[in-house]
């Protein structure tokens, strides 16, 4: 074969790899019930995948290929272990005959990580292990990245891991969805979740790009598999926010990759197919009566998605909103967000006010983007010191490079 085409084949398994490995490895736990099992078999199938596409071609529906290859190759492993230890001699004997039996079809592969979210997040588990480990498990990251996420040491962050897949094995907790009168208390813990997958896609906490389309497109189809399960007024709150949110992808960043902000962005090409379909979601969700935050935030969204500039948009109504999210939701994260708003509406010193205060309180101290609103409040009212000094603050907290080129920027200019 020439090599040009198995270069193709490779580029090929690799894109695979990088779209379907979650799913494929979400079906394997579930099939094998042990996370490091169905992980090193998966990578096993991958690797005879290298080898015999380049021959046969690469079937049409490669992931129960894949699947199937992986559990054979699991079934191998087990066989091994099974001289030393007769005890998994039953579950390789349940396995091959499994195996027999299931047709090689993707059928049920996309509910697997639906019901593995759900194992993530059984109130079993700690709930700080909860976004760890559907974050490594579901969507793949790995324990360095997601340590940096959530600016933890990676061996830390590798312990909580361990211990949450050994509470899972200890306990007995199956791979599928809860009773229904065990759904809305579980619900919480993986709304929050998606919420937090979604938060890293959106805005990375670390690294060279600010987006990570994998993550937030992962998060809005999870989002979409819950809110078909269990249609409650949150759930749908939620995934009018993702999509709201998502909508100002192509807007959010310039072709170089650097920031851009709401108010200089480009409206049209805000995807108006996600705002559209966002808009009727919060809607249906504000009229329950029994909505909380995720609406709030989605209704937000929908202010600014419905305006046609940064002029036109009503930062009363959004002040408003806010302060309903304070009182059911309070944090300084929203209590900046509203000094922001009231910025705009009442005037930049209101606004300036509120944000020092905050910072006066510790709280943010340590929060990149306080400092940086209230550098661009300073700027806005001609206190360029002030304003420079909030920047340089604003640099040193910042881990995300389109950021840190951003506020190199400002300081330039205000220099």
């Amino acid at each position: 074969m020439p090599e040009s085409a198995l270069q193709q084949v490779s580029r090929s398994i690799e894109l695979l790899y990088r779209a379907d490995s979650g799913r494929i490895l979400a079906t394997l736990i579930r099939l094998l019930g042990d996370f490091d099992l169905a992980e090193d078999s998966m990578h096993e199938a991958f690797a005879a995948a290298l080898e015999h596409w380049h021959k046969t071609g690469i079937p049409a529906n490669p992931r129960p290929w894949l699947i199937s290859t992986a559990r054979f190759k699991a079934i191998d492993t087990m066989r091994r272990r099974g001289h030393f230890d007769a005890s998994q001699q039953d579950l390789v004997r349940h396995l091959e005959a499994q195996a027999a039996q299931e047709p090689q079809q993707d059928e049920g592969i996309e509910d697997d990580r639906l019901r593995l979210i759900f194992a993530c997040c059984h109130p079993s588990i700690p709930p700080e292990a909860h976004v760890a480990l559907t974050l490594r498990e579901v969507c793949g990251l790995t324990t360095e990245e997601i340590a940096r996420a959530f600016l933890l040491r990676p061996p830390t962050l590798a312990q909580r891991i361990v211990r949450a897949k050994a509470a899972i094995r200890e306990k007995g907790i199956g791979f599928q969805m809860p009773l229904p009168q065990d759904l809305p208390e579980r619900l919480s813990a993986v709304l929050q979740v998606i919420y937090l997958v979604f938060n890293e896609g959106y805005s990375a906490a670390a690294g060279a790009e600010i987006i990570r389309a994998e993550l937030t497109g992962e998060a809005i189809r999870l989002g979409r598999l819950i809110c078909e399960l269990l249609p409650e007024p949150e759930v749908m709150g939620l995934l009018a926010l993702m999509l709201l949110q998502e909508s100002r992808r192509a807007a959010r960043t310039s072709p170089a990759g650097d920031l851009v902000l709401l108010e200089q962005q480009d409206r049209a090409l805000w995807d108006r197919a996600q705002i559209a379909e966002g808009i009727v979601l919060v809607e249906k969700s504000l009229t329950s009566h029994r909505f909380g935050s995720y609406t709030l935030q989605a209704a937000i969204a929908a202010v600014h998605a419905e305006a046609d500039s940064a002029a036109t948009t009503d930062w009363r109504q959004i002040v408003m909103l806010y302060n309903r999210l304070a009182q059911i939701q309070p944090s300084p994260v929203v209590e900046l967000n509203r000094a922001v708003a009231i910025a705009m509406c009442e005037g930049h010193e209101a606004g300036l006010t509120l944000i020092e205060g905050l910072l006066a309180r510790g709280e943010m101290a340590n929060y990149h983007l306080a400092h940086s609103a209230r550098a661009d409040l300073c700027r806005r009212l001609g206190r360029i010191a002030e304003a420079r000094s909030s920047y340089r603050k604003a640099l040193t907290l910042t881990q995300q490079e389109p950021e840190r080129r951003f506020l190199e920027e400002r300081l330039r200019h205000l220099t």
